[in-house]
């Protein structure tokens, strides 16, 4: 009678322990996907409202291109960066012109000499360019390129790195797939680390979430950082002490829950 009542709890305990392993797995997946509160079983549309133009800050580096009438007055300014740190992919077709941005916000040009830049958009400072040059250079072009813009995404990706971005427009979903996506053991909030105008900013971000579409911070800036933090379940995957610890508590609970209950 008392082995039978036994192997009964012994039953009970597999049951209960086989149902709480499932429940905890689907309970776990719940945080896995992507934009949770958006519909997808439909077409929905968003305008798009949070998109504001990269501006131009210290430390970047402007390409400047400049043509107009007389192609050996407008070379002055299209010197070639390559010539400086021999990266550059020099061509005829392909001049990749640069000019630091200095502390102060400023470029240094011929003819013109010092040129507030900082705050400005790449756009505006095309058009400041064309007018201040067009004395100097008849029929003169202007073309801006931000040619050292990047982001950096590190923590549990499957390929954490320092990212160039050539057209100055990209998003935090972009930044995450060129790191090749989240790990199933990372955890959906990661944190975005931003520095602008001398400050740095540390904002928590959800994944899980379709209000990250129109949050202002879904456009990326030059330099942003993403950090992807681990979840417990990545420790547990490499550590087979925490593992074999988790495990064992588990049993105990199990078994505290049948005793008390008998």
């Amino acid at each position: 009678m008392i082995k039978l009542t036994f192997q009964g709890k012994g039953l009970s305990f597999l049951v209960l322990f086989f149902v709480l392993i499932v429940y905890s797995s689907c309970n776990s997946y719940k945080k896995i996907p992507y934009f949770q509160n958006l519909d997808k079983t439909r077409n929905t549309a968003q305008d798009i409202t949070n998109y504001t133009p990269i501006t131009i800050q210290p430390s970047d580096i402007l390409g400047i291109n400049v043509t107009s009438s007389n192609p050996e007055a407008s070379a002055v300014f299209n010197y070639n960066l390559g010539s400086i740190n021999g990266t550059a992919n020099i061509s005829s077709n392909n001049p990749v012109i640069g000019y630091l941005v200095n502390t102060q916000g400023e470029l240094v040009l011929p003819l013109l000499g010092k040129v507030q830049v900082a705050g400005s958009t790449v756009s505006d400072l095309e058009v400041k360019l064309q007018k201040e040059l067009s004395p100097y250079l008849k029929n003169c072009l202007v073309n801006v390129r931000l040619i050292n813009f990047k982001v950096s995404v590190l923590g549990d990706v499957e390929h954490p790195g320092v990212f160039p971005v050539a057209n100055e427009r990209v998003t935090l979903n972009e930044a995450i797939s060129l790191a090749g996506d989240l790990n199933i053991t990372a955890l959906r909030k990661v944190l975005l680390i931003r520095e602008v105008n001398g400050k740095r900013d540390f904002i928590p971000i959800d994944l899980t979430s379709k209000d990250l579409f129109s949050s202002p911070y879904y456009y990326l800036k030059s330099n942003d950082v993403i950090y992807v933090q681990p979840g417990k379940n990545k420790f547990a995957s490499v550590d087979n002490n925490y593992r074999t610890i988790s495990l064992i508590l588990s049993a105990l609970s199990i078994a505290a829950i049948i005793l008390t209950r008998n």
